[in-house]
């Protein structure tokens, strides 16, 4: 008896994937005519009979799309972009494919959909990171596939997201530097310029109320432009005088971190024994920072598999909705921070 052939042999002939094959000869998007037509031939020819196997795995084959900000992927390594690779992966395990698509600030400012949208290359979609309030409203609007936000929320309307506990995590942060006697703590990240710093501003803001403690405009150090989130080291990262310098900073992120560092070491302070730092995410995007940042490190994984099971749920039932899906990070104290006094009690 004839060993039946199988998804994966005529993905070996033609040297695509079985996801690619899948999709041909179930009529699914994603395939170009030319190849549908070659994949469709030599599985006749190979007398391909579709087993309960791999009809299961024709129904569960989907390409997802990711859009994502330009700005987020520099030329070093991007939060976004190991984000990405994640979610990629967990996307294959699902037997699905998932499609990058870079949107420029003209794309943004221009009101352009993604050109995976446009041509119909992808079932659903992950809208990762923030977009400007304008372009953000206006894919939620135009997108009509299955769709969700990671590491972003909506800034009007209710929608299916999924995001690290920032506003928690952040509490939790200036809770430590607390703890350590520090009092006098800034905050480094643009307001407004992200739902995440945003909530993790929130987070600052309610551990200095239940400690008693003063906001103060000087200590507010902003790390980008608000508009564009383009952050440039030299207009951004002011530092308060060398009387007004508190003690210790929460970072909205731990890029924001180690540029603090920097620049604060270039003023002539040492970290931490001058001021202590914290940061917020567990990502470095340089390969020796020369001191390790305390953080609080967002479960990048969890994340990736909750967005891949949301979409595959939401494309199996057009009515299946999860509102905001928040995930616990965790705290890894490294020596970026110094312990200067008694903890400062809660009032």
């Amino acid at each position: 008896m004839s060993k039946a052939v199988k998804l994966a042999d005529i993905a070996q002939q033609l040297s695509v994937s079985t996801v690619t094959v899948s999709k041909a000869l179930s009529g699914q998007r994603g395939v170009s005519d030319e190849m549908r037509s070659k994949i469709k031939q030599l599985a006749e020819e190979m007398g391909y009979v579709k087993s309960t196997q791999d009809k299961a795995k024709e129904r569960k084959s989907y390409t997802i799309g990711v859009a994502v900000a330009e700005r987020y992927l520099g030329a070093a390594a991007s939060f976004y972009l190991r984000l990405y690779q994640e979610l990629s992966q967990r996307a294959m395990r699902k037997n699905c494919f998932a499609m990058l698509e870079v949107v420029s600030y003209e794309e943004e400012q221009w009101m352009r959909m993604p050109k995976m949208v446009t041509e119909e290359k992808v079932d659903a979609v992950v809208i990762m990171g923030t977009f400007t309030i304008e372009y953000a409203r206006f894919l939620r609007s135009q997108i009509h596939l299955p769709h969700i936000l990671l590491d972003t929320l909506a800034y009007e309307e209710e929608s299916d997201s999924v995001v690290t506990s920032n506003m928690m995590g952040a509490y939790r942060m200036t809770n430590y530097l607390f703890k350590l006697g520090h009092s006098k703590i800034g905050f480094v990240g643009t307001r407004l310029a992200t739902t995440s710093i945003d909530d993790r501003y929130f987070g600052y803001l309610k551990s200095l109320m239940q400690h008693g403690a003063a906001l103060r405009e000087g200590w507010m150090i902003e790390d980008r432009d608000r508009a564009t989130g383009f952050s440039d080291y030299n207009r951004h990262y002011k530092l308060p005088s060398k009387e007004e310098m508190p003690t210790a900073f929460f970072c909205n992120n731990d890029v924001a971190a180690m540029v603090m560092i920097r620049k604060l070491t270039e003023s002539g302070y040492d970290v931490p024994e001058d001021v202590s730092i914290v940061g917020f995410d567990n990502f470095i995007n340089e390969p020796f920072p020369k001191i390790g940042i305390t953080t609080y490190a967002i479960n990048i994984k969890e994340m990736a598999r909750r967005s891949i099971h949301i979409l595959l749920h939401k494309l199996e039932n057009p009515d299946y909705h999860t509102g905001v899906y928040m995930i616990d990070g965790e705290f890894i104290e490294r020596e970026s921070a110094k312990k200067i006094g008694p903890p400062v009690p809660f009032i």
